[in-house]
């Protein structure tokens, strides 16, 4: 068998076998099979689709390329939540702290920024000290002591859907749903959540532009889930506009730690209701919405999930002492001060339009996010929101704060900025 002729037989359009699909994964894991060979393969796929059975032939052997873990919590049913990348997107820094203080273990292994949207792992590693990878004994002993943890893939964890991952980011091969799937669900699978909640994000800042294209990932994640005897719940929500008001790896971590605090803006602070709710019923048999809703703002108020946020991030080695005073670790090897520059209103009027895409890749030219594979993230870098979408705001009037510390970034973002808002004078 040879690599060539898979990627030649998928680039006409025809369906792979298990076998074949099992040799793939082989040679991902082993590095047998060059980069180049699994990008055009990658590339084939986005271009030719995947038949379901492809999908999920893709998905059984990703998640069996490394160790599975499997977790011993009798009575208790241990909840990942995930979503499909946004601008913006914070909730998970919300969830698995909140959900964990209303009695659901939250096991959620997290992936790095890919394209214009952030990743989670990126973020929590803005915290000086914070260890994303953790051993799987100390995985699991901090599920169980703690109630929660968010770590990185490791090594031993779908190596094979990691170094995919990595290629499809610098490939233009990120939107495509099978491989979107397989991924989501293989991470999920040998991370051994017995119960999955995906936000499938559609819009201009989503992968899925449409909302028709998001139910299609949507139902072919939950078929995968279902068909591997674990509880799968997608929700789909809109990414037409960055949620929150901050973008960027800091900023949105201090704008999470707002809302744990029983603050913050009100579209973040409501899709993390909405999303909770789904994991309370899969985690705790909540059927009723309303009742969950209810048990996550009584917790929010009390206090409890920015508790268990604390005793989160410190059980990963994470110093929030230094991040509030802003004294990361990395900050020594970063030349430069932080730069700060409005973007002012041109004229009066009401925000008819705020592109998320445009917005996260104008992040990502600043240093938020990564142009190539192997470029740094600044985590201080990003955009802060002083508008939203509806609300009237007067010429001259801060739309926008950029932060970097690269003036040539700040001129090339305020370009692509400029094609993102629409105002209605």
């Amino acid at each position: 068998m040879r690599m060539v002729d898979l990627i030649a037989k998928k680039r006409d359009g025809y369906p792979l076998t298990a076998k074949e699909i099992q040799f793939i994964v082989n040679g991902c894991t082993t590095e047998s099979i060059p980069d180049y060979q699994l990008s055009a393969w990658a590339m084939a796929v986005c271009l030719r689709g995947m038949e379901a059975k492809e999908t999920a032939y893709l998905t059984r052997a990703m998640a069996a390329s490394g160790d599975k873990l499997i977790w011993d919590m009798p009575g208790r049913v241990v909840v990942d939540k995930h979503s499909t990348g946004g601008v913006g997107d914070k909730t998970s820094l919300i969830l698995a702290p909140l959900v964990a203080a209303c009695g659901v273990p939250v096991a959620k292994m997290s992936g790095r920024g890919l394209g214009h949207t952030g990743g989670t792992i990126d973020k929590l590693l803005s915290i000086p000290g914070f260890e994303a990878v953790l051993s799987e004994d100390r995985f699991r002993r901090q599920v169980q002591e703690v109630g929660a943890a968010i770590v990185a893939q490791s090594d031993r964890l779908a190596p094979a859907d990691k170094r995919l991952y990595s290629l499809r980011d610098v490939t233009a091969t990120v939107e495509s749903v099978p491989l979107i799937a397989s991924s989501v669900m293989s991470k999920k699978i040998a991370a051994g959540a017995q119960g999955i909640v995906l936000d499938v994000k559609y819009g201009a800042g989503a992968f899925m532009s449409t909302q028709e294209q998001a139910k299609s990932l949507a139902e072919a994640m939950v078929a995968i889930g279902k068909n591997l005897g674990r509880e799968t719940v997608a929700v789909l929500s809109a990414m037409d506009e960055p949620l929150g008001c901050a973008v960027g790896n800091r900023i949105e971590v201090l704008e999470a730690i707002d809302v744990l605090r029983g603050q913050g803006p009100a579209d973040l602070r409501e899709a993390c209701l909405d999303l909770g709710a789904q994991m309370l019923r899969v985690g705790r048999g909540i059927d009723d919405t309303q009742r969950g809703r209810a048990l996550l703002e009584t917790t929010l108020a009390s206090g409890a999930a920015w508790r268990k946020f604390e005793e989160l991030v410190e059980a990963q080695s994470g110093d929030l002492t230094a991040f509030f005073a802003g004294r990361g670790i990395e900050k020594s090897r970063r030349p430069g001060s932080l730069l700060k520059q409005t973007y002012a209103s041109p004229v009066t009027g009401r925000i008819t339009w705020l592109d998320a895409r445009q917005i996260g890749l104008a992040a990502m030219v600043l240093g938020a996010g990564r142009e190539m594979r192997t470029s740094e993230i600044d985590p201080d870098a990003g955009i802060l929101l002083h508008h939203k979408r509806g609300q009237t705001v007067a010429a001259g009037e801060p739309l926008l704060t950029m932060l970097s510390r690269q003036p040539k970034k700040i001129a090339e973002a305020q370009r692509i900025l400029a094609t993102a808002v629409k105002i209605e004078s």
